[in-house]
């Protein structure tokens, strides 16, 4: 057995040609126009070999003739164009190949040459069967030759890299989720608390501010001025007999001034009348916070989370309008409720922050988060 000859199927685009030694001839004419007739030594599907004898040759010659094989007593002639590619100067050997076969040729060539290497015997029937099967496939893409061109290769790269992108993305934030769903707890609420004290108004009229820019004053100083109506002084002590129309008249066109003190060495909060407003008695119009005082955190947890929020667990969190997140530990948690009787779902914690916040931040929301599990960076990575 020949076991380096490489036969293709059928089917396949053709790359490598079995040479065989058939029984055949080719028949063409000269240079002088004569008819010339030459047994063939080899036989491909590309092509043939024969000897020339005493008619010259040259490479390059184009002819066309016939192909002439005897099968079942009977001649085959296929009409073929060939090109002489090769000629051997001691021999006079000519080496050809074939131009512009058709289908049905090569067929009928790789049926002959495939019958003879398995030494089987060709007949007209089976030749006949062979013509009728399309024996031909669509010819494969040459990816090697049909490049994309630089322009092409960097679309191709740019292309690869967003769906890379997308796709890291797409992980991270998946991850992100799935991490924040199992492993991070958030406040249903929160805000930023500073021990205050209150300053009321003492009769009902019309404020003014004396606190400066910078908000700090000091116990005993005065902190605000208020006129009131003379009327709101004797409102209650005037028996009916004392009240005249002229009476009240004069009452009320007069006004009496009075100031507010601060009940501590503290720094205003927040100042809930404005200058000139008008407030009723008893009606809180300053916020102070004393000095030294340090503004916490105070949000509410869900029931079912009270194993995240025990006292001394971190925390983490952001308070409205900055940017950074701050840590901070549970100082304590309770129950937002009044009564055993009237149990609350919520729990109310109070967080101590590890950096002092500013204590103008007193009523901003804040969001809480508390993390009970790996870090999201280990789950990464």
């Amino acid at each position: 057995m020949n076991t380096a000859v490489n036969v293709v199927h059928e089917s396949e685009i053709q790359r490598q040609h079995a040479r065989v030694r058939i029984p055949a001839r080719i028949r063409f004419a000269g240079k002088n126009q004569h008819l010339v007739e030459h047994s063939l030594q080899e036989l491909s599907a590309g092509g043939f070999s024969y000897l020339a004898g005493k008619h010259s040759v040259a490479v390059g010659d184009y002819h066309k003739g016939e192909l002439i094989f005897a099968i079942d007593d009977l001649a085959l002639v296929m009409r073929v164009e060939f090109q002489v590619r090769s000629v051997d100067p001691t021999s006079n050997r000519a080496g050809c190949q074939f131009h512009n076969l058709k289908p049905r040729d090569i067929v009928t060539l790789r049926h002959l040459i495939s019958a003879h290497l398995s030494g089987e015997l060709v007949s007209v029937g089976e030749l006949l069967s062979t013509l009728q099967r399309d024996n031909f496939g669509a010819p494969r893409k040459n990816k090697g030759h049909a490049g994309l061109g630089s322009f092409g290769r960097f679309r191709a790269m740019v292309l690869s890299l967003v769906v890379l992108v997308i796709g890291v993305v797409a992980f991270v934030f998946i991850a992100s989720a799935v991490y924040d769903l199992y492993f991070v707890t958030h406040a249903q609420s929160a805000l930023v608390t500073v021990p205050s004290m209150e300053v009321t108004m003492p009769r009902e009229g019309t404020v003014q501010s004396l606190i400066g820019e910078d908000g700090v004053v000091t116990k005993g100083a005065p902190v605000a001025t208020f006129k009131t109506s003379m009327m709101d002084m004797f409102k209650g002590q005037l028996a009916d007999s004392q009240i005249k129309p002229e009476r009240l008249e004069e009452l009320l066109g007069r006004q009496m001034s009075g100031t507010v003190t601060s009940p501590c060495d503290c720094t205003l909060l927040r100042q809930l009348v404005a200058d000139g407003q008008f407030a009723s008695k008893g009606d809180v119009i300053f916020q102070f916070a004393q000095r030294g005082s340090q503004a916490s955190i105070e949000a509410k947890f869900p029931y079912a989370k009270f194993r995240a929020v025990a006292p001394g667990n971190r925390v983490s969190f952001v308070v409205a309008g900055e940017n950074q997140e701050r840590g901070g530990s549970i100082v304590s948690s309770n129950l937002n409720s009044a009564t055993i009787n009237d149990l609350s779902t919520d729990i109310r914690v109070q967080i101590k922050p590890d950096e002092p916040l500013d204590n103008a931040l007193a009523g901003r929301p804040v969001e809480v988060s508390v993390t009970r599990g790996p870090s999201l960076v280990w789950l990464i990575y």
